[in-house]
């Protein structure tokens, strides 16, 4: 079936505050839906995903809908046994890895940013077919229905949801920040133990936005992929964005050196890791590796930008 992995989900649920959960997913390199490569083993699994769900009395608002229809459909029965009858899906960007489970919340409004509507679009077809990023394929990916430019306010019961628009990891990213709390739903804007580069050109905007995403009020961050035990022992501080600008920074910078492809992560993030704003995983040095591939062909023969 399309959207199917096939096997039963194994999910943790962790309960951040009264009224936000956090569904974790991943990170257990001894449990595989197929033998072959595919992205929903081989990156979503392979580094862990949490999706978040703000809940007041029977409502919920569901911040991404996971992986896959499994994990979706588990998630929502979860919440329905909590007496939630009302649901609204909130993506933090187009990537397939959060908008998968969308079939399982087809009776619910979407919403999203502008640029994640027009890049959902074009790509409807291919996501559904499994071509755009190769197998597994989805059973039905909506356009959202609800969008906005920059900033959009939802409410559910007596919480205020501020919902930004922040060109970092993608240009269409979209936070959620819950001033009640100082509470940051940072979706790919931010990840541990080091940011996953894809529109390497839009680097020097990652960096303008992630600064002034510190200067908000926030005491607690959760990424959408991070270190488990951290989400659910109390988030992250501000460190993480200090950490994600950092190694931006230093990839940009680099960029020119003749052996720049030979850096290793430790090399960019071992005294991160010292000061514990990050911990390392085995797992991201691919995405390291791939990340110093990308950032070399775009920017090893450009004028660097002052950062």
């Amino acid at each position: 079936m399309h959207g199917s992995t096939g096997s039963e989900p194994r999910i943790k649920v962790h309960t951040l505050t009264d009224y936000l959960l956090a569904f974790y997913a991943g990170r257990d390199p001894a449990h595989r839906s197929a033998e072959t490569w595919n992205w929903f083993d081989d990156s979503a699994m392979k580094l862990g995903i949490a999706t978040y769900v703000i809940h007041r009395g029977n409502e919920a608002i569901v911040y991404d809908t996971f992986a896959s229809i499994e994990q979706a459909r588990w998630m929502r029965r979860y919440l329905e046994a909590m007496g939630i009858e009302k649901f609204t899906v909130v993506y933090s960007h187009w990537h397939l890895d959060h908008i998968a489970g969308d079939a399982v919340f087809g009776d619910c409004d979407v919403v999203a940013t502008r640029l994640t509507a027009d890049a959902i679009a074009p790509r409807k077809a291919a996501i559904e077919d499994g071509t755009l990023w190769g197998p597994p394929a989805i059973q039905s990916i909506r356009v959202p229905n609800i969008i906005f430019d920059d900033r959009h306010t939802l409410t559910i019961g007596d919480i205020t949801l501020q919902l930004r628009l922040r060109n970092i990891h993608s240009a269409d990213g979209c936070v959620i920040l819950i001033p009640k709390d100082e509470i940051l739903l940072a979706g790919d804007t931010l990840e541990d133990p080091l940011t996953y580069m894809i529109e390497v050109e839009n680097l020097p905007q990652h960096i303008a936005d992630l600064r002034e995403m510190r200067a908000w009020d926030i005491e607690r961050i959760y990424p959408n992929h991070g270190d488990p035990d951290v989400i659910a022992g109390g988030g992250y501080g501000k460190s993480l964005i200090d950490a994600t600008i950092d190694y931006v920074a230093a990839m940009l910078a680099k960029s020119h050196d003749q052996d720049y492809l030979a850096g290793s992560m430790e090399d960019y993030v071992g005294h991160l890791a010292a000061r514990g704003w990050v911990h390392p995983f085995e797992p991201y040095r691919d995405v390291h590796a791939q990340n110093l591939k990308l950032v070399h062909e775009h920017w090893r023969d450009k004028l660097l930008p002052v950062i």
